[in-house]
């Protein structure tokens, strides 16, 4: 089942690349006590996450954190290494990028999808979230994974 506006978010545990390579973070290291902006895509460097998605929440993280967003956090059902090649190539500096390669947290949240028709497997639907100390209070999830409208920045920014 989805998880929606009012739910807690699932207790999962993340990869991230920090200064020492690799390590874990949970959902509460992430949340807890903590305004995040959260956004689900379904694939670092896919070409609509890549060129639709990402690059406005990249452009629009000032103006973010100054409505009281402590952070701005992207996921995917990618290794660590593609994410932090991609938050690199994209110029990313500021947003935390959460893998999670075994899609565990998009299942446990009931926002994985099937993309092996695309032979991409199991991977997180596109959705732009705020979560504040672990609750969510907004969830905007797109109809069609190739959509980047409804969970693009510019829409959140609207509601927060």
């Amino acid at each position: 089942m989805t998880i929606q506006v009012g739910d807690h978010l699932p207790q999962a545990t993340f990869r991230v690349n920090g200064p020492e390579g690799p390590q874990a973070k949970t959902t509460d290291d992430v949340f807890k006590g903590r305004r995040v902006v959260l956004v689900g895509v379904p694939g670092a460097f896919t070409p609509s996450c890549h060129r639709n998605h990402l690059p406005g929440f990249v452009q629009h993280l000032a103006e973010i954190k100054a409505r009281g967003i402590d952070a701005v956090a992207v996921t995917s059902v990618n290794d660590v290494f593609v994410l932090d090649a991609w938050a690199k190539a994209s110029g990313a500096e500021g947003i935390d990028f959460l893998a999670d390669g075994n899609a565990d947290f998009a299942k446990a949240a009931g926002l994985d999808m099937d993309g092996s028709g695309f032979g991409l497997g199991t991977r997180s639907k596109r959705y732009a979230a705020l979560v504040e100390d672990g609750v969510v209070r907004v969830l905007n999830i797109e109809e069609s994974p190739s959509k980047a409208e409804a969970s693009s920045a510019e829409a959140l920014l609207k509601v927060i």
